[in-house]
């Protein structure tokens, strides 16, 4: 049986994460959202999002449909990673042929445009 191949990154928080302002973090956390939304839009990203136990390293999981060495360095040029905020793991995954799907989606450029203001 041929399986369909993902891999998964793991987004986790740097001990060493310099420590941002407010205005920082937003301008951050807006740029992280575009690089996701090129990386959906180019056809690499399947699926995003972030992990919600705030007392975890983990704090996002992707789902890329491209190799593992591919995969970190799409995620190693997002701009939370390149700024020292957060290192990458990324995983293979395979699964039975057909057993997910992603549906197409529009992924949000900033954190104001997807909470719809």
């Amino acid at each position: 049986m041929d399986f369909d191949r993902f891999t998964i990154t793991l987004l986790v928080l740097r001990d060493d994460a310099p420590e941002l302002t407010p205005e920082q973090e937003d301008a951050l956390q807006d740029a992280r959202m575009s690089h996701l939304a090129d990386l959906h839009q180019a056809g690499h990203l399947l699926a995003a999002g972030p992990l919600l136990d705030r007392t975890s390293q983990f704090r996002g999981v992707s789902i890329l449909n491209v190799g593992v060495q591919e995969a970190r360095a799409l995620k190693e040029s997002d701009p939370a990673v390149q700024a020292g905020r957060f290192a990458i793991i990324a995983l293979p995954w395979m699964v039975p042929p057909g057993a997910t799907s992603f549906s197409p989606t529009r992924f949000p450029r900033s954190a104001s445009e997807a909470l719809g203001s």
